[in-house]
């Protein structure tokens, strides 16, 4: 029996750790949560409302056989470290394994580190600690509230208007996709022209728009508009009024954030933000190379930007070596104040040496792309500012004002490493003496329409949650797949588009629930949350004071919105009751109202899957059907399961 037993979350990180730690040591794990919330007690809540709301917990379905063995581990062991996840829900799990397992929690038995390396782990094993009790009770806190709201207000929906469930956060960034919905389908495109003066200098080709008529900006709604100012242009006669040009710098960005890698993993690599995280997962974990196995990634569950100053010391090094001295930069700090006790990293390479074409051959293609990215991003932090030659040129027409813009990179800076993300292009303007005169190629006025706002992308909804502070990091992705799995939104495009039922189910939370249900509700219980983190503040007063705030809008509703009726469309052809209209996963359907007694359910010829199509598959020559999956309509080849092509 191992003198001491090492328990991790995941069974791949605990094959990784095994192998920096010598025959003293035992490396196991919980497969994740141990234990849930019971159903017990009044509506399910499983918290006794006699006994200052105190949580009652049932061991996880499956993991009885996991608890067995870990007892059988720890029962003999001289010291037990539990090094799961080093966040909040990391902490509670740790201390729901000391609860089961019967382990002192006066002792020092929790190690925590941001990388899944053996120089990190080796260093948590020199300096454990107790378990924070603050970050589990904010955790259980999370979890209770997130009981209570998905549990009641589920119920009233489901008995109001039949629809699935609501949640804390999920109602919330549904309310901002619909709402987002509706400003679109009010907005009214308004008529403007804009005109545009086309120039050819020294080879150099370069266009003005029409800015002001003297100091005044220039306003054109309509074709008229737009042609009367044309009448007044003498295009042999653009004097150039001034030429402005300086030196500008852009820094780059500080390393990723959970929420800024899943919104740039989204937009430059059109990876999901649960496909992002669950790749991140396995780089943190560890990656075998060269019979070693070692976690690539730090830990991607984070809001911070720091940096440890080793990694920023080797770092720089590095840049200086491969790009030179001027290419070296500085530190980005963050504007929100950070907890410098925080084990926390902002995501970056758990080695610099460790470069993406070095570990190619030893990655899956996404795995690869993401690893770049992270990689990219955390070189180019530390990386000095590009510099670009920027120039503003004015061009007087008959006391019309046109502009021209154009920039030049100077110096290339952090995009020496970071270009393949952050594509910069030279736009030159030719060398021009102020009264010059040029004549233009071509006017052109041309129409334009103002455009409604744009919907939400995952990218731009998860960076909406994180500047209304709504959720943490590790929320974001499960958020998305719930309210898209619930058939709230569908993807059309990458972007979120609100169902019938989704749009149905916000009016009513709106309608009855709007006291909770709202962005700064939501983002004031992340606070509390935070504050009881700290040891501020406690569990009990927190969900005493939401039951108070809850309740009475739980029997307002109940009392007083009106009971969802299912349209009435026809008469059953098998039992003589009413056929009605319902709302399934895939959009509406028509079935008998007599169900489950009666399972009759109308055929819809237009919504039959799988639809054929012209197209032949290119790999094994089958007809292309179209076929409907959770994310809606894609085509794939007839042949599935010997051929899996998907056409795209």
């Amino acid at each position: 029996m191992s003198k001491n037993v090492v328990i991790v979350e995941s069974p791949s990180k605990s094959h990784t750790i095994e192998k920096y730690l010598g025959k003293d040591y035992t490396v196991t794990s919980s497969k994740g949560h141990i234990r849930e919330l019971t159903t017990s007690f009044k509506e399910g809540l499983g918290i006794d409302p006699d006994n200052h709301f105190k949580p009652k917990y049932k061991i996880a379905k499956g993991k009885s056989a996991t608890i067995k063995e870990l007892k059988s581990l720890v029962k003999d062991a001289d010291h037990v470290y539990l090094a799961t996840d080093p966040d909040r829900e990391g902490e509670a799990i740790s201390w729901h394994l000391a609860d089961e397992l019967g382990l002192d929690l006066d002792q020092d038995n929790r190690i925590v580190f941001n990388e899944v390396t053996k120089k990190a782990v080796l260093a948590a094993l020199e300096h454990p600690r107790h378990i924070d009790m603050d970050l589990v009770h904010s955790q259980e806190t999370r979890r209770v509230l997130d009981r209570i709201i998905g549990f009641k207000l589920s119920k009233v929906l489901q008995k109001k208007i039949k629809s699935k469930s609501a949640g804390r956060v999920q109602s919330v960034a549904l309310r901002l996709i619909v709402e987002k919905e509706k400003e679109i389908q009010a907005f009214i495109p308004q008529e403007y022209w804009e005109i545009e003066a086309e120039f050819l200098k020294n080879d150099i080709n370069f266009k003005a728009k029409l800015e002001k008529f003297k100091d005044q900006k220039v306003e054109m709604h309509s074709k008229e508009d737009a042609d009367a100012i044309y009448e007044q242009l003498n295009p042999k006669k653009f004097v150039v009024e001034s030429v402005e040009s300086q030196m500008k710098s852009r820094s780059s960005k500080p390393p990723f954030t959970t929420s800024t890698l899943q919104q740039s993993a989204s937009t430059l690599l059109k990876f999901s933000s649960k496909r992002t995280m669950r790749i991140a997962q396995a780089l943190y974990e560890g990656v075998d190379i060269d019979h070693d196995t070692v976690g690539l990634i730090t830990y991607m569950r984070t809001d911070s930007i720091r940096l440890s100053d080793d990694f920023v010391s080797e770092t720089k090094a590095y840049i200086e070596k491969k790009y030179g001295e001027k290419y070296v930069g500085y530190v980005k700090t963050s504007k929100k104040t950070e907890n410098v006790q925080d084990a926390h990293e902002g995501i970056r390479p758990t080695s610099i040496d460790r470069t993406p074409s070095s570990v190619k051959s030893y990655l899956s293609d996404e795995q690869y792309k993401l690893y770049s990215l992270i990689y990219a991003r955390a070189i180019a932090s530390l990386m000095s500012n590009s510099e670009y030659n920027a120039t503003t040129l004015l061009l007087n027409n008959n006391d019309y004002m046109f502009k021209a813009n154009g920039s030049v990179i100077a110096f290339d800076g952090y995009l020496k490493a970071y270009k393949k993300y952050e594509k910069v292009s030279d736009e030159e303007l030719p060398i021009c003496e102020q009264k010059e005169v040029l004549a233009s190629e071509n006017i052109e006025n041309s129409q334009h329409f103002t455009k409604a706002p744009s919907r939400y992308s995952e990218a731009t909804l998860i960076k909406a949650l994180e500047e209304y502070g709504i959720g943490r990091p590790s929320t974001y992705a499960t958020i998305i797949d719930t309210i898209i799995s619930r058939n709230y939104v569908t993807l059309v495009k990458r972007m979120f588009e609100p169902t019938e039922s989704g749009i149905h189910t916000n009016d009513f939370l709106v309608q009855w629930f709007n006291d909770i249900i709202n962005v700064n509700y939501t983002a004031q219980m992340e606070d509390e949350l935070d504050v009881i983190a700290e040891g501020k503040d406690e569990y009990e007063p927190c969900i005493e004071s939401f039951l108070e705030k809850i309740d009475p809008l739980i029997d307002t509703a109940m009392n007083n919105a009106e009971d969802y009726k299912a349209p009435v469309v026809g008469t059953c052809p098998e039992c003589g009751s009413d056929l009605v209209e319902r709302q399934g996963r895939f959009g509406k359907f028509i079935a008998c109202s007599g169900y489950p007694e009666c399972k009759y359910i109308k055929k819809d010829e237009n919504n039959q899957y799988p639809k054929p199509t012209d197209e032949i598959c290119p790999n094994c020559g089958s007809p292309v059907v179209i076929k409907r999956g959770r994310f809606g309509e894609f085509k794939a080849c007839s042949n599935y399961p010997k051929c899996k092509t998907i056409i795209k």
